[in-house]
């Protein structure tokens, strides 16, 4: 790994709340609906769900790569959006398939076949040997396991026959995320951030699911067990990192400055944690957070936009602390 690294490409897998749910056309989470995106430049939405920016657009805008990183199925892309990097992502998938079907997003498993697709555009642009040097050169970060406990574990328990024990099914998704990586990897990817759990616990619909939880709690079972998930993944990362030549794996800690912001709000400028800016905050998402519903003015104010995903002010926390990680790692 050379000493003297750079950012000047940017790919994306996993959830991160993407536009390339816009483009199957079964699929039932969708943000192209106002109030998302309202905080855009252009106040429209675009398919992230939140009111503005995600943590791939404000990490790339931060290197200099672009404002917006667009996702890989938006029809038209451009030659210079592609030498760039794009977002594989999909919203509401997971790693484990089964979290898909209910979904019908695209699993996190299947988005490297949207990669093959990116690198033979990318040839076709660029010629092989090119091609590969971005691909080695490119930064990826994956994110996704939320969803999967969510519709799999705790609200729809789909998963328990299976996996009687939290432990077992986390261990399954951490395989799962194994083959990921590996995959990735053969097709020349070496630097890559894997993110961790967020205090799913803490998540509003999380909350609002526990319906004698009036004074609207965090759930500490489900806290431990992010907790536990991030301690087993922060473990198997090395092992990773290990077994792949030449690649450099970070951990992305997402858990502890949620968890912190949730705490202590008013260090952050935060006035409420609990619920979401768009209707009542505890249930509205996707088509139920649509033009009708009541929106919040002081949107940088609320942790979350909708009931499950955070608020632009809170993605730009996240962002500067990932920026900071990355920029040390650079700097190594």
């Amino acid at each position: 790994m050379s000493t003297s690294k750079t950012i000047t490409y940017t790919l994306f897998i996993g959830v991160l709340q993407r536009s390339n749910n816009n483009y199957p056309l079964n699929t039932i989470f969708r943000a192209t609906h106002r109030p998302y995106g309202i905080d855009l430049p252009n106040h429209e939405a675009s398919g992230r769900f939140s009111n503005g920016k995600l943590i791939p657009d404000i990490l790339a805008a931060k290197y200099n790569i672009k404002d917006l990183v667009p996702p890989f199925l938006q029809p038209n892309l451009s030659d210079q959006e592609i030498l760039t990097g794009v977002c594989f992502a999909s919203a509401s998938s997971g790693y484990d398939d089964r979290t898909s079907l209910s979904t019908q997003s695209i699993p996190v498993l299947e988005q490297p076949n949207m990669f093959r697709s990116y690198i033979a555009r990318l040839t076709s642009i660029v010629g092989d040997k090119k091609a590969m040097e971005i691909i080695n050169n490119a930064f990826v970060i994956i994110s996704a396991g939320s969803n999967d406990f969510i519709l799999n574990f705790y609200t729809v328990p789909a998963r328990r026959l299976e996996y009687p024990l939290i432990s077992d099914y986390q261990d399954f998704i951490l395989k799962r995320l194994e083959i990921l990586v590996q995959e990735i990897y053969s097709l020349g990817c070496r630097n890559i951030m894997v993110v961790g759990l967020p205090p799913i616990g803490c998540i509003p619909v999380q909350m609002t699911a526990k319906f004698r939880n009036i004074f609207r709690f965090c759930i500490e079972q489900e806290n431990i067990d992010s907790v536990l998930y991030n301690e087993k993944l922060q473990k198997v990362l090395p092992k990773i990192e290990a077994s792949l030549s030449g690649s450099k794996i970070l951990y992305a800690n997402v858990y502890d400055p949620m968890l912190d912001m949730m705490q202590n709000p008013s260090k952050y400028g935060f006035k409420e944690t609990k619920r979401g800016c768009c209707g009542t905050g505890h249930l509205e998402m996707t088509l139920l957070c649509n033009a009708v519903s009541p929106l919040c003015w002081n949107r940088s104010e609320f942790l979350f936009f909708d009931s499950i995903h955070p608020s632009e002010a809170t993605y730009n926390y996240i962002g500067n602390l990932l920026d900071t990680q990355i920029r040390g790692w650079i700097a190594a």
